[in-house]
């Protein structure tokens, strides 16, 4: 079951790739600057997901007005998810959660999706400054999107 509001919003460390090599990013080093919106997706390089990056990244400057930081996150390697950003031009952070740890911290990941085991659902979290999760949401079917509309105003 995914974390409620409400609830203190476990902290991580995770990686990224960027141009220099793979880098650390903490939940807690943004904590206080700016709200943060979590986004667990299932895989890189899959249609659902690319709309999804692609449209947060289209409207980044959305979340920016809004003082929120994005993170993508999914279980695939920093370096898959270097490739599909590069590929796509997907701006948003993405964050490799290849351990698995931090998609079962926060109670979204599958035991079982097309026979694969321990892939992220399709779910968002917003996190305030504060670190209380303000807004969640989950969905057990990887189609179905965010309700980015309310995930906005949770923001405002």
């Amino acid at each position: 079951m995914a974390l409620s509001t409400g609830t203190q919003a476990p902290d991580f460390t995770l990686k990224t790739k960027t141009a220099d090599g793979l880098v650390d990013v903490s939940l807690k080093e943004t904590l206080g600057e700016q709200n943060v919106v979590l986004l667990f997706f299932p895989f890189a390089f899959t249609s659902v997901c690319q709309n999804e990056m692609c449209s947060i990244s289209a409207g980044y400057e959305e979340y920016e007005k809004l003082d929120a930081k994005v993170l993508g996150i999914s279980v695939d390697s920093p370096f898959a998810q270097e490739a599909w950003a590069k590929a796509n031009a997907i701006s948003v952070t993405l964050l490799s959660d290849f351990n698995k740890e931090v998609a079962s911290a926060y109670g979204v990941l599958y035991e079982d999706l097309l026979g694969m085991q321990g892939v992220a659902k399709r779910s968002a979290f917003v996190i305030n400054k504060s670190g209380e999760i303000v807004f969640s949401w989950f969905s057990e079917d990887p189609h179905d999107l965010p309700p980015f509309d309310e995930l906005k105003v949770t923001l405002k």
